[in-house]
């Protein structure tokens, strides 16, 4: 099984969705099917199908969040240093074309959100930075087309 590196904070947020999951959405969702099945005929009851559909989608995000913790390997940024760029750093660029000023954290695919500053790992622009340090330049080729950077920062906060 391949392991899915990801930060403390990226495991602890996946158990608390799966503790809810668990223990509130499946009884709710259990008590939502017993009382459409106390409706009566089950082939033209529209409540009972979409909440066992709602069960069906609840049971499948438990045993993916299940097989993910199973397989994290959780990486201490707070113990990590150094110039260069790895996991968990928290980089900051600023666009050669705009003068424009970005922050990202490096982070697993499973914690990944941009609008949060945090890029996954097999990003596009995370894996030009890795092993990249302060005043190196790097030119990301993504969807939109490609973008030259220069790193001005390289941190690693908890």
């Amino acid at each position: 099984m391949e392991k899915i590196p990801m930060t403390a904070a990226g495991y602890a947020s996946l158990e608390v969705e799966l503790k809810k999951r668990a223990q509130e959405e499946r009884p709710r969702i259990i008590a939502a099917i017993a009382e459409a099945r106390a409706h009566g005929d089950l082939s033209e009851n529209a409540e009972y199908h979409a909440a066992k559909e709602q069960q069906s989608l609840n049971e499948g995000r438990i045993a993916e969040l299940e097989d993910k913790l199973s397989r994290a390997e959780i990486i201490d940024v707070s113990k990590l240093s150094g110039t260069s760029v790895k996991f968990g750093a928290t980089v900051t660029l600023i666009d050669e074309d705009t003068e424009e000023e970005k922050s990202y954290q490096i982070v697993g695919d499973v914690e990944a959100d941009v609008k949060k500053g945090r890029v996954s790992i097999s990003s596009p622009i995370a894996r030009a930075l890795i092993g990249k340090s302060v005043g190196d330049s790097v030119e990301v080729v993504a969807p939109g087309g490609a973008r030259s950077y220069e790193i001005t920062a390289v941190r690693y906060l908890a």
